[in-house]
């Protein structure tokens, strides 16, 4: 590994005893739902509270009215956080799909999706573009068509802006080092 970039702890220090009673609420509320205060909540929410939280709550927003199968949108986020190498969001991934009591061993096998047959050809279809765009930030036109062979107009949009948000996710988090919180052993553990 790289020593200049071995540095574990996040580039900004967290904040953890914030100013003023929402952000406190937001702690108390984090702490309530994770068992611990994540460190994007420490470092860039205690930072820029309004910002930040609105945004990430217009994601939560439009999340929720997704039609896509819950399951395919966390195999998708989780993907994209994988290639980018964003082990805080593969991590908070991962505390969702154990919280919802999904298949883990399906997770596990996502850097194999493409032979494993815990997929089906539609999954493989949307990891297949989820995975060029996100690597290439581009997608071959075979690649789409056999995205339109499986999916509405209204569930690729939705994929895309799954592959858009995430990278929202963890460009924030790699650009201050905010690693995992190990928030899936949390969640073994309730």
């Amino acid at each position: 590994m790289d020593t200049e970039f071995a540095q574990i702890d996040p580039y900004l220090p967290p904040v953890e005893k914030p100013a003023g009673l929402i952000k406190k609420l937001v702690y108390a509320l984090s702490r309530r739902q994770f068992g611990k205060v994540p460190t994007p909540v420490k470092v860039v929410y205690a930072r820029m509270p309004v910002a930040f939280g609105m945004f990430v709550g217009k994601i939560g927003q439009l999340d929720k009215k997704l039609e896509l199968p819950q399951e395919t949108a966390y195999l998708i986020r989780e993907q994209v956080a994988h290639i980018n190498v964003c082990t805080f969001c593969t991590d908070i991934g991962r505390y969702f799909v154990i919280r919802a009591n999904m298949n883990e061993a399906k997770f596990d096998a996502l850097h194999q999706y493409s032979t494993s047959p815990l997929f089906s050809e539609a999954e493989r279809a949307a990891l297949d573009y989820v995975t060029e765009l996100t690597r290439d930030k581009n997608v071959a036109p075979q690649t789409f068509a056999r995205l339109r062979s499986h999916y509405s107009e209204r569930a690729i949009c939705e994929i895309v802006w799954l592959v858009a948000s995430e990278h929202f996710y963890n460009l924030t988090n790699l650009g201050l080092n905010i690693h995992s919180d190990m928030l899936c052993n949390i969640a073994r553990k309730s």
